[in-house]
């Protein structure tokens, strides 16, 4: 009788009326269940802050950006792990699905954009992908082009979609030389200084991004959402100021 007491006592903590919590406590449940990787929580969560008037971008930056934060911390430090982090940024997906339209109407520019993919020869894609999806989660427009591209596929999607910064990945050591092959290019065609180019990839290292011209390399996901912000906040003070 008293076991039974304590289970049902117990669903009932669990069960949390999203909609019945006050606007702070609200922000706390979805920075939980972004960790947890419940989508269908953040969505619910997303709709109702914007039925008690939110605007969109504060739905973005307050509920999610601020819960994919502390997702990448956790990533960083070792706390979670990949497929969790996967989890997370699909749930941050579910909501920037209702808010992406509101936040165009709105006039609400991104932090930046950003065009990234795996270089030619290679067909890993989990590391971008993260990557990806916590620059979106940082309010980033993301353009992943994918796997295995060319030099001619980097130009056609820096042409197409203007972005600030070029990610490139690799996960092979007879690969990663084919970044500066693209940087190279980049130089002859006199567009370096057009864009922040951020490398990444199991086997590289600082020394690698340095050797071949890069403006930073990035660890991993959680590092590639701090640097990304503020390579674009500097690169544009710089741009004002000079």
């Amino acid at each position: 009788m008293n076991d039974e007491t304590i289970v049902n006592e117990d669903a009932e903590d669990d069960d949390i009326i999203l909609a019945e919590l006050p606007d702070d406590e609200l922000v706390e449940q979805m920075h939980d269940d972004l960790y947890d990787g419940m989508k269908e929580e953040i969505e619910e969560g997303t709709n109702i802050l914007l039925a008690r008037d939110w605007s969109a971008e504060k739905v973005l930056n307050v509920a999610l950006v601020e819960g994919m934060r502390i997702v990448g911390i956790d990533f960083r430090d070792g706390i979670l792990f990949v497929p969790e982090v996967l989890l997370a940024a699909n749930a941050m997906k579910g909501g920037m699905a209702i808010l992406r339209p509101l936040l165009a109407e709105s006039g609400v520019k991104p932090i930046g954009k950003m065009v990234i993919g795996t270089v030619k020869g290679d067909i890993h894609d989990i590391g971008k992908n993260l990557v990806g999806m916590m620059l979106e989660g940082a309010g980033f427009e993301v353009f992943d082009i994918g796997i295995n591209n060319s030099v001619e596929d980097f130009f056609a999607a820096l042409k197409e979609h203007e972005p600030d910064i070029l990610g490139m990945s690799a996960l092979l050591t007879t690969t990663m030389p084919y970044m500066k092959v693209v940087i190279d290019e980049l130089i002859a065609q006199g567009m370096r200084d057009d864009y922040i180019v951020l490398v990444g990839g199991a086997p590289l290292n600082e020394e690698f991004g340095k050797a071949v011209g890069a403006d930073a390399y990035c660890r991993d996901a959680a590092q590639a959402a701090e640097v990304a912000p503020r390579m674009i906040k500097e690169k544009r003070e710089a741009a004002g100021n000079g």
